[in-house]
C-alpha cells in the first residue's frame, strides 16, 4: 500500500478519533455529565454534595445574620480543601471533616458530619 494511501487512512482515523473525544469530554466537563474525580479531596467532597444537607443551629445563626452565605457554603463543597490530618475519618456512625475554604474574604475552616444518609454542616471557624 502507498505510504500517501495510509497517511490518508491514518489521518482519516485521527480526525475522527478526535471528534469523539471532543463530544465525550464536553459531555464529562459541561456540568450535566460525570466528574473526574480520583484523588481523596474530590472524592469525599463529591460525597458530601451527593447527600441531603442539613444546617446545625450555629451555621442558621450565620446565614440568619449575614455572616456567612449560600455562595461562601458552595465554594468548600466544590473548592475547598479537605484537612485530613485534622478529620476524624474513622468515627462511626458518622465522619468528621474539616474543610479549609474562603469565606467574606478570610480563611475559614467548616466542620462537616458525613453520615451515611446526610451530610450536616456544624460549623465555620474564622
Amino acid at each position: 500500500m502507498p505510504f500517501l494511501k495510509r497517511l490518508g487512512f491514518y489521518l482519516l482515523g485521527l480526525s475522527v478519533g478526535l471528534v469523539f473525544l471532543t463530544f465525550f469530554l464536553k459531555k464529562k466537563t459541561d456540568g450535566t455529565g460525570a466528574e473526574f474525580c480520583y484523588f481523596p479531596n474530590c472524592r469525599t467532597l463529591k460525597d458530601i454534595r451527593s447527600k441531603p444537607i442539613s444546617y446545625s443551629e450555629e451555621i442558621n445563626e450565620l446565614l440568619i445574620s449575614r455572616a456567612l452565605d449560600s455562595m461562601d457554603i458552595d465554594y468548600f463543597l466544590n473548592d475547598g480543601n479537605v484537612d485530613f490530618e485534622k478529620s476524624d475519618t474513622k468515627a462511626e456512625p458518622c465522619k468528621v471533616y474539616f474543610i479549609e475554604g474562603i469565606a467574606k474574604g478570610k480563611n475559614a475552616i467548616l466542620r462537616v458530619r458525613n453520615c451515611r444518609d446526610e451530610a450536616i454542616l456544624e460549623n465555620v471557624l474564622f
